[in-house]
């Protein structure tokens, strides 16, 4: 009998009866009583577990199925590049949820290997199939969405599809977009919304074009669509569930309102009755990882509220939406008013620690840890495939947002550079007497992201800064040739030339502008007319500029400029904005070598110094090599004298770069044994490269 009841007292119900008579064991009264209980018991725990686990299970598959016990769901499906498109999926997916108490699925158009099957499971279950899709460079769609757009384009033609084929589906479309593109604007899109309609599919919404050029979109940028969208959305799901606007879902088919078009699509004009047809990618903003905040709902009503013009017409538009000012803020961006930025750059960090300055400190003299990094202008005229901000700016081409006063951007920038510098008190190795030297800014780097020749009071600005005794570095894009041909005196003028021929350039810079290639050219010709300090910037990119030398060579006698800045391309990580890797990155010889060739076809030219921690090079015209001994060197004080004649005689006393040259100390000099590290500070290596040979940034 003790064998019995251990028995049953190993395991209950069906599992202790088996046992029980695998052991041939013998019933007693007691056994008869308590093994229905025990069988009761298991059979109820059993049952819930598994009920429990596949519940658990069907909520972590992300499959393209959708549950069939909720008839007339919603999914929503989205192609993002940068982050937009994501952003807007996911405020919709929790806004159904909350608002509607419905069923929404959330799935990324990458995770979809069967179009096909997706499509005709939405179809069969009559869900309603929300999609946010934007469109990238030359109409194409991000890499995620690109297998279910071809899908959709060859179902579309297939006789083999019926035309009813996804008759019992209804969708909406909503895409991100910019109508500086004119003749791509949302083409994809467009595409999505006439391919399920030739499929049978029927609209729940005319597909929204959003629009994120703010300074042209009635609705104030990509924000204010989705907002004036989002609502109606709901609207349209509340009465196609209670059947109020004729849409009704039934077990055999759906019949939905239509707009009186197939592809009715909300469309905007310029101003001008021109209905904008073009666009690019819509997205500015978020993370590779695809981690990004989602915008509070209430910041973006605030934004809408205060920003969104009640007519086409109205006054300018602020640059910098919710959307982009977050992407900008994670990046570590202060914004200053609506259009303006400050960051503190990698070697302001450095050389508060004493372990060395950028370039320009080897090149021109400045101190690092006393440079400024701002732009007044967050918008860019090009997308550059070598963008290190990975285009989370806005673009444009022209003017066209609210506009903050020069001093209101130059005391913004300086404020919140301070507040940076005044976070690194008591930070181990930060030099005492470099932070107290950091709160006195000298030099301002007009060159963060954007194009800050653009700024309509970039002049005023300048003279501010150089009011404060602090220098000006301004760099331009090669796009506003006129721009450049009346901006005021500044300590040194940039120019970035980014591409020898007019393909490669489209190819790297990605520009805006129709006529890019003339302006680019005529934005060197600019450059000669400058009096001041001027420089041609060459980025290195490998596999896309580095074997055009003799292009490279005519263009320097458009600008002749007192300096050329040659510079390997700095990787900045992986990017949806960018497919450059790290094969792109030249080697320093390479640059090297790149200068030495293209030096031997600029007789007026020679190497002047080197960073090697930069992969930078610079090359300077002979002028500067006085006695056998370079001045590529800024002498400070002397220009800010020289600019405040300049100033005192409304122009009429002028000056040139070799009024405020100064000596090159022999570290920075090309061939020195430092190559271009100044000896007063110690060079710091990070410990899992220690040992490597760093030639590279």
């Amino acid at each position: 009998m003790a064998v019995d009841i251990d028995i049953l007292a190993a395991g209950s119900g069906l599992t202790g009866l088996i046992l029980y008579f695998v052991t041939g064991a013998q019933w007693s009264s007691w056994h008869l009583f308590t093994l229905p209980i025990f069988t009761f018991v298991f059979i109820v725990f059993t049952s819930l577990s598994i009920k429990k686990r596949f519940k658990d299970s069907s909520k972590s598959q992300p499959s393209t199925k959708s549950n069939s016990d909720e008839k007339n769901g919603i999914t929503i499906v989205f192609g993002s590049l940068k982050g937009n498109s994501r952003t807007f999926a996911k405020l919709t997916s929790e806004k159904l949820s909350n608002e509607l108490n419905r069923h929404v699925i959330l799935q990324d158009l990458k995770d979809i290997t069967d179009p096909e099957e997706f499509l005709q499971i939405q179809a069969k279950e009559q869900r309603t199939l929300l999609i946010f899709i934007s469109t990238y460079e030359d109409a194409t769609p991000p890499p995620s969405a690109k297998w279910f757009l071809l899908y959709l384009q060859d179902a579309a033609i297939d006789f083999r599809f019926s035309k009813n084929e996804l008759g019992k589906l209804t969708y909406a479309v909503f895409g991100c977009g910019n109508s500086l593109y004119t003749e791509n604007f949302n083409k994809v899109a467009t595409e999505i919304d006439r391919c399920l309609s030739e499929l049978g599919a029927k609209t729940l919404l005319a597909t929204e074009l959003a629009d994120e050029n703010t300074g042209k979109s009635i609705y104030g940028g990509l924000e204010g669509h989705y907002s004036k969208w989002s609502s109606k959305l709901v609207s349209a799901l509340e009465s196609k569930a209670t059947g109020k606007c004729g849409c009704r879902a039934n077990e055999d088919s759906v019949t939905c309102c239509k707009s009186p078009s197939t592809n009715s699509h909300s469309k905007e004009t310029n101003g001008t009755n021109e209905v904008l047809i073009e666009s690019d990618d819509d997205d500015e903003g978020g993370n590779k990882d695809g981690e990004e905040d989602v915008m509070d709902l209430e910041d973006m009503g605030d934004y809408i509220e205060t920003s969104l013009p009640t007519k086409a017409k109205g006054p300018p538009k602020e640059m910098v939406t919710p959307l982009i000012r977050k992407s900008l803020e994670k990046q570590g961006y202060k914004i200053i008013g609506s259009h303006s930025g400050v960051k503190l750059c990698r070697w302001t960090k450095s050389m508060l620690r004493g372990r060395g300055g950028c370039y320009k400190h080897t090149f021109y003299g400045i101190e690092s840890h006393r440079c400024m990094e701002t732009t007044p202008s967050l918008a860019c005229a090009n997308k550059c495939v070598f963008c290190w901000r990975h285009h989370t700016n806005p673009v444009g081409t022209s003017w066209q947002w609210k506009t903050d006063d020069a001093q209101t951007v130059c005391q913004g920038a300086i404020d919140n550079h301070y507040k940076m510098i005044n976070t690194f008190k008591g930070v181990p190795g930060v030099l005492p007497s470099r932070l107290a030297e950091g709160m006195q800014i000298r030099h301002c780097a007009l060159s963060l992201v954007g194009e800050p020749i653009m700024y309509p009071h970039i002049n005023e600005l300048i003279d501010l800064l150089h009011a404060k005794k602090i220098s000006s570095f301004l760099v331009t894009n090669a796009q506003f040739p006129d721009e450049i041909r009346v901006l005021q005196p500044v300590t040194q003028l940039y120019v970035s030339v980014d591409a020898g021929t007019k393909e490669s350039l489209k190819k790297i810079d990605r520009p805006l502008f129709r006529d890019f290639w003339e302006r680019y050219l005529d934005s060197l010709r600019a450059l000669k007319t400058k009096g001041q300090r001027t420089v041609y910037r060459l980025t290195l990119v490998k596999g896309y500029n580095t074997e055009e030398i003799e292009q490279y060579a005519k263009l320097v006698e458009l600008g002749d400029p007192d300096f050329i800045e040659v510079k390997g391309v700095t990787y900045c990580g992986d990017s949806d904005a960018s497919n450059l890797t790290m094969a792109n990155v030249p080697w320093h010889e390479e640059v090297v070598t790149f200068v030495r060739l293209l030096c031997e076809r600029l007789p007026q030219f020679d190497l002047a110094c080197e960073h090697e921690h930069s992969n930078c090079l610079l090359l300077a015209n002979t002028k500067f090599r006085i006695d056998d001994k370079w001045h590529t060197w800024i002498d400070y004080e002397k220009f800010h004298e020289c600019v405040a004649r300049h100033k005192a005689t409304s122009g009429a006393e002028t000056f040139t770069s070799l009024d405020y040259m100064a000596v090159t100390p022999d570290w920075a000099v090309i061939g020195s044994n430092e190559r271009g590290f100044d000896p007063i500070d110690t060079r710091w290596y990070r410990k899992s490269t220690a040992k490597k040979n760093l030639s590279g940034c």
